[in-house]
């Protein structure tokens, strides 16, 4: 075979190949597709496409609460078309669960009025690790979303909690420790008892653990959320659920702590810790997604 048709061929090959590789779905956010969870509650559903979020807007008669507003500003230009479908009050407040690209970059596209919210916990890792480039390099779509993308500045910083008055609705934001970030913030409504729990909090899905995760931390924020009673769950990412989750989430890393302890005490390396606890999870929970290795990793740090 001569040297241009053998060229030919390599190529043909590669298209074939490159061709049968998903092409990741744009990340964004769905108009007309929000759903009311509970009296003041609605959610727009993520629709199971990665970099999109689950985003609330919780409604009272005097203000508006947006939980989440997307990858960039044209996902935050569709999450505010959303908002004036259900109320046309001016008064908007926004909130992040956490800081991470696909949360809080499409605050720009709501009006100077609007008033962010942060925790002060995620204001700094904001600070620290600023706009991450990982989400854009994750595809051209990413990027053209995140195109000259600012995090907007923040109008109130609180420590651990606090209190929002919408008008006949209550809402609570906490921030309860270091779980998938530091800055992790979690928003109750009150009188619906719905809990909009970002990454800390999953449905079929093995938490997201970043390298300085902590699995005792992790339990003792779901130990402060318990007393709430959640009757909706809404994760950052994925199916919503009911209280049930706090238990299911919960009863996993304790779990997954007592097995890597034994691991641990039995002279396994924190690398065959993993390998096992990853098998071992993944045939205890198989609709689950994800992988329990992270967390394995930070649960053997931290066993005596």
């Amino acid at each position: 075979m001569n040297f241009p048709k053998l060229c030919l061929l390599l190529m043909v090959f590669v298209s074939a190949i490159s061709a049968q590789q998903p092409v990741p779905a744009t990340p964004l956010i769905k108009e007309n597709v929000t759903v009311k969870v509970s009296d003041h509650v609605y959610v727009i559903p993520d629709g199971n496409v990665g970099g999109v979020p689950n985003v609330g807007i919780v409604v009272g008669s005097r203000a508006v609460l947006v939980v989440d507003t997307g990858l960039g500003p044209r996902n935050g230009e569709t999450v505010l078309r959303e908002v004036r479908k259900l109320t046309s009050t001016a008064d908007i407040y926004i909130v992040g669960t956490h800081f991470h690209s696909e949360h809080i970059l499409g605050e720009s596209a709501f009006p100077a009025s609007a008033r962010v919210i942060r925790a002060r916990a995620q204001q700094k890792d904001i600070e620290e690790f600023g706009v991450q480039p990982n989400f854009a390099t994750r595809s051209a779509a990413n990027a053209e979303l995140m195109k000259d993308a600012k995090f907007r500045t923040a109008d109130e910083l609180f420590d651990s909690e606090k209190s929002l008055d919408l008008g006949g609705v209550r809402v609570k934001l906490m921030w309860y420790g270091r779980t998938h970030t530091n800055g992790d913030t979690l928003i109750f409504v009150e009188g619906d008892r719905v809990l909009f729990a970002g990454d800390v909090l999953m449905n079929r899905r093995f938490l997201a653990f970043n390298a300085n995760a902590s699995v005792q931390a992790w339990i003792d924020s779901i130990d402060k959320v318990e007393p709430l009673r959640p009757t909706h769950i809404v994760p950052a990412h994925g199916e919503m659920g009911d209280g049930s989750l706090i238990e299911t989430n919960r009863g996993y890393l304790k779990a997954l702590q007592t097995r890597v302890a034994e691991l641990k005490r039995d002279g396994k390396t924190v690398d065959q810790t993993a390998e096992t606890v990853t098998a071992e999870f993944r045939a205890t929970y198989p609709n689950w997604t994800g992988s329990a290795a992270a967390a394995a990793r930070g649960a053997y740090n931290e066993a005596k």
